[in-house]
């Protein structure tokens, strides 16, 4: 895919790039050359291979799915301006 100078110059528009008139052309090629990479990519026929995240081999940790409270509700309301009951204390906001 060929990019000229005006799309670069609206690309750069878009992602609020301030780009020299003079680079304009050196950037269409290298940003064409990228598309064609992409398209090549896009004509490899990957329907034999599974899907993955990662390209290492990794398993996640398993632990029980518990709900707790963390234990530390007297550390963290520490922290608060006020609180009250056990829950933080905020300022009516609606009136």
């Amino acid at each position: 895919m060929a990019l000229d100078k005006t799309t670069v110059a609206k690309i750069a528009t878009l992602a609020r790039l301030d780009i020299e008139e003079d680079r304009m052309e050196a950037l269409a090629g290298e940003l064409s050359g990228i598309l064609d990479w992409i398209e090549q990519l896009a004509e490899v026929d990957t329907s034999g291979v599974a899907a993955m995240t990662s390209v290492a081999d990794l398993a996640l940790a398993w632990r029980e799915d518990a709900v707790t409270d963390g234990g530390y509700a007297d550390r963290v309301l520490a922290n608060a301006p006020e609180s009250q009951d056990g829950c933080f204390l905020v300022p009516k906001v609606v009136e």
